[in-house]
Formats: C-alpha cells, sequence, structure tokens
C-alpha cells in the first residue's frame, strides 16, 4: 500500500463527519477503498473559519463534490442553496445517502436546498450558466493529479455563474502553486494545511 494509498484511507475512515450546524455530529457515508479523496476535517474546518461559520443567505457550489461533505457543511451551517456537480456515479448515490443521514431529504423544504448536477465540473459550470445559477461561494477540489486548475478558473472567471463578491476557494496539493489571476479572478490569499492549501480567488475589475 502507499503512503498516498494510506492517507485517502484514513481519511475516509475517520474524518468523515459534519463539524458544525445543524447536522453537527453526522458520520457521513465512507467510499471505502477508492480514488476520490476526501476533504479532511481540519481542511474543512479552515475554510469554514475563512469565510464565516454563518452561511444563512448565501449560495454555495461545490465542484468535484465527491460525498458532498463540503456541500453539505454548507447546508448544515444555513446556506439557503447548494449545488454538488459530481460526475461519478457510486459518488452520487453516496451524495444520496448523506444527505438523508443528514436529514436533508425529510420534505420538500429540504430538497429544495439543494440540487445535484450529474456532470463533469467543466460541463456542469455551463449548465450552471445556462440555467442562471448565481454564486457567493464556490469550492473547487479537482483530483490533485489532473491539473484541472486551470481550465475550471478560467471557465469560472469567464462565466455569470458569480455574484459580484463571490469567493471561489481551490483545495490543492501545497506543490501544485496556482497563478495570480485567471482572467477576472484575482487570488487574495493561501492557506497552508500539512500537505494542503487553500487558495482564494474574488472578482476584480
Amino acid at each position: 500500500m502507499s503512503r498516498w494509498t494510506a492517507f485517502i484511507i484514513i481519511g475516509v475512515l475517520f474524518r468523515m463527519r459534519v463539524i458544525s450546524g445543524t447536522a453537527r455530529g453526522t458520520r457521513l457515508t465512507d467510499l471505502g477503498e477508492t480514488e476520490i479523496r476526501p476533504t479532511l476535517d481540519r481542511v474543512k474546518e479552515s475554510f469554514f473559519n475563512q469565510v464565516g461559520p454563518n452561511l444563512v443567505g448565501l449560495n454555495f457550489l461545490d465542484l468535484f463534490a465527491g460525498t458532498g461533505s463540503m456541500g453539505i457543511e454548507a447546508l448544515s451551517r444555513g446556506a439557503d442553496k447548494v449545488v454538488f456537480v459530481e460526475h461519478n456515479s457510486q459518488a452520487q448515490s453516496l451524495i444520496f445517502q448523506n444527505l438523508k443521514k443528514c436529514r436533508m431529504t425529510v420534505d420538500d423544504n429540504q430538497m429544495g436546498r439543494w440540487e445535484l448536477i450529474k456532470f463533469d465540473a467543466l460541463r456542469g459550470l455551463s449548465v450552471l450558466d445556462e440555467k442562471g445559477f448565481l454564486f457567493d461561494l464556490v469550492y473547487v477540489d479537482p483530483p490533485f493529479g489532473e491539473n484541472l486548475y486551470q481550465s475550471c478558473l478560467s471557465l469560472l472567471s469567464d462565466s455569470d455563474v458569480l455574484k459580484e463578491e463571490a469567493w471561489v476557494i481551490v483545495e490543492h496539493f501545497h506543490k501544485n502553486e496556482l497563478r495570480e489571476s485567471y482572467g477576472r479572478l484575482k487570488s487574495f490569499k493561501d492557506r497552508r494545511l500539512g500537505d494542503s492549501c487553500l487558495s482564494f480567488f474574488k472578482i476584480e475589475p
């Protein structure tokens, strides 16, 4: 077993929970041995410390949603609307299972707060743009080895899915250095957390 495989399995088995809000403490369904890398609790906690613990009134986009951990955390913290974009059928099933565990499928009101887009991230962004979605926060967490940062950030910059004061936050391997800008999106801060890094972008004229 490689170091990275061990890291993935440990992260899935011991770090998959909702940290705060209405679903606080709920253990999320794990993926077993898989290539899908979950966001660790310390990265998730740092993210929400930066964007604010209360997301009431905000729309949240979870690209490369995986198990749905980040989007579910946003719902738990009061986000008005969360959109999950995920093309992997196993992960799509797990997102629904985790929403169900967090009692986010119990009635029409809860169901209306989230949507699952079953496309890859780039096609999903185009669909959201066509439908007129607008987001306050966008979380971008592609597989570290696939180098999709430029294509995603450039498409986000060119799209109309970002509100004027939106933040786009990218989780990436700390050795994968991102550019200072991608079109209208400009970097304004970074946070290093072990092997992961969170890079924050916002629109500048």
